[in-house]
């Protein structure tokens, strides 16, 4: 499974072929495929050409298809970094249009469920039950946050989200909340594509976090040489710029 790559096509390309390496056979998406990145069209059809593949609809994904950026979190009315974030989403609404994928991305559902071979119950959403964003499933959560946020065993036995871009591996009120990390943009800017590999059978299943180098300055330079609006608040997001760190998902 991924989460947020974030029109990162190296990134996601080093997660999948990590992936393949592992024999997966079959994909979940979790979400913010294509703001930001200077990929997005290229991310979104490597997503559809995977054989097997579900996708979830993130806040990103949203915010790029509508324009609108109320709900992000933290907000982004710091002095400029608004109009940064509102020229990036709508130069990745022009890549994404322009190669016709609109269509499916906007009609990604906020959940998809599923059941392993053992019958656990599963839930594919980006931030939380029923959500795309909000606050998310932070490490540090008390279960009594996470039950408010819907995570329980009565939703599924199994949650995956993103959103945070934070791995995650936990249970709480009955239920297992994996985050597999960000494939783009991860809060320690490494250079690392997170993501998770889920093996099943009728005996039980078991979540292996992992992760995959690739080459950030190269993405940086690829922002740069195609002219993105927001290159250099996006480098400084992957940890190759000078600017202060400004966190935006």
């Amino acid at each position: 499974m991924v989460s947020d790559v974030h029109g990162n096509l190296s990134a996601l390309e080093a997660a999948l072929a990590d992936a393949e390496a592992a024999e997966a056979e079959e994909y979940w998406v979790l979400g913010d495929l294509v703001a930001y990145g200077p990929r997005p069209a290229e991310v979104v059809a490597r997503v559809r050409r995977l054989a097997e593949v579900r996708c979830v609809r993130g806040n990103t994904d949203r915010y790029v298809l509508t324009g609108d950026i109320s709900g992000m979190t933290p907000s982004a009315d710091e002095p400029g970094l608004r109009a940064e974030v509102l020229e990036s989403l709508a130069w990745t609404r022009r890549a994404v249009v322009d190669a016709g994928h609109e269509p499916w991305l906007a009609s990604r559902p906020v959940e998809e469920r599923a059941s392993l071979p053992d019958d656990t119950r599963v839930l594919m959403v980006h931030a939380s039950p029923g959500r795309d964003d909000g606050t998310g499933a932070h490490p540090d959560g008390s279960d009594e946050e996470y039950a408010g946020l819907g995570f329980t065993g009565d939703t599924a036995g199994l949650v995956l989200v993103g959103h945070t871009h934070l791995a995650l591996d936990r249970h709480a009120n009955g239920t297992h909340v994996v985050n597999p990390g960000a494939v783009s943009l991860p809060p320690s800017r490494d250079g690392l594509a997170r993501w998770a590999l889920l093996t099943a059978t009728g005996e039980g299943y078991a979540v292996q976090l992992r992760r995959a180098p690739y080459d950030v300055t190269e993405v940086v330079a690829d922002l740069r040489r195609i002219g993105h609006p927001a290159a250099g608040w996006i480098a400084e997001k992957m940890g190759a710029g000078d600017r202060s760190h400004r966190s935006v998902r």
